[in-house]
């Protein structure tokens, strides 16, 4: 297993080229974060993007993540066991190699971390798609608890890593694409996750020692997209909306935008232009 790592909470070769690209580059740098159940492969698309868009992307992974998906399946127990804390000290690490303060766009649990890292005045400017939850956001949707329960059911899956089935992944992430899509998703991109950041998450309002917290009167945070999809089950538009009023108590700039028609998996499924468009039309603002 080449690409796993000796130490899982240091920078890969990888994560340290793309730094060291971004560094000799007089460009901008975007920074993608990945959620949980896929592999920083899921922003492939959105790289070129922002390329053409004038800037330079890293897509670094969370402490431990294989190379590729094959490697996850064969070996999902490098998921277990990984705190919001040991990835958010990891993605630090990274922006924190940076001569330019960069970009952030994440996606679902990775739309948490970004805020998190911009709450620690990391960011010039982020982008949160279907960002999962943080302590003091309340609503509870149906969807989303039906979504999580193959994980949060069994209390032993806080140290193991769980995959979904495509039934399940099909309900939470893909239901807004068609059958062949959403297989095609499925397949290419579905990993495990480990359980310990959900049951972290699920636990953030009732834990006043959460690491799944944010700063949000951060002045140094900047300016902050939301992006949420109409048919959203994981992360609904109530848990957006609950997200933005939160974060609008910064000074600072806090948008929200929900675009129609669109499902969790809205910036790795075939319409994922048109959120990278969304999300580069806000970062070209501040930048």
């Amino acid at each position: 297993m080449s690409s796993m790592r000796a130490d899982a909470t240091a920078m890969t070769e990888y994560e340290a080229r793309q730094v060291a690209a971004a560094n000799t580059s007089d460009r901008t740098p975007v920074v993608f974060i990945h959620g949980l159940w896929v592999l920083p492969r899921c922003w492939e698309r959105w790289v070129a993007a922002c390329e053409e868009a004038g800037y330079v992307a890293l897509t670094p992974g969370w402490p431990g993540d294989p190379g590729t998906v094959a490697e996850a399946r064969e070996h999902p127990e490098v998921f277990a066991r990984r705190s919001v804390a040991q990835m958010v000290a990891h993605l630090e690490d990274v922006v924190s190699r940076l001569k330019t303060k960069p970009a952030l766009v994440g996606h679902s649990f990775g739309g948490l971390l970004t805020q998190i890292i911009a709450g620690h005045g990391k960011a010039a400017v982020s982008v949160a798609i279907s960002p999962a939850p943080f302590r003091g956001v309340l609503p509870m949707p149906i969807s989303l608890v039906r979504s999580v329960l193959p994980v949060l059911v069994n209390p032993a899956n806080r140290h193991r890593a769980v995959s979904l089935s495509y039934k399940q992944y099909r309900y939470a992430v893909t239901n807004a694409t068609n059958d062949e899509e959403a297989a095609v998703l499925y397949e290419t991109y579905g990993v495990p996750a480990g359980g310990k950041a959900l049951f972290q998450a699920a636990l953030a309002n009732v834990n006043p020692w959460t690491q799944v917290k944010v700063d949000t009167r951060n002045p140094e945070r900047g300016p902050l997209m939301i992006i949420s999809g109409e048919r959203d089950r994981f992360i609904p538009w109530s848990i957006a909306q609950a997200s933005c009023r939160r974060q609008q108590r910064n000074g600072g700039v806090t948008e929200i935008v929900e675009i129609a028609g669109r499902g969790h998996s809205l910036p790795f499924d075939d319409g994922w232009r048109e959120v990278a468009d969304v999300a580069f039309g806000f970062i070209r603002r501040f930048d």
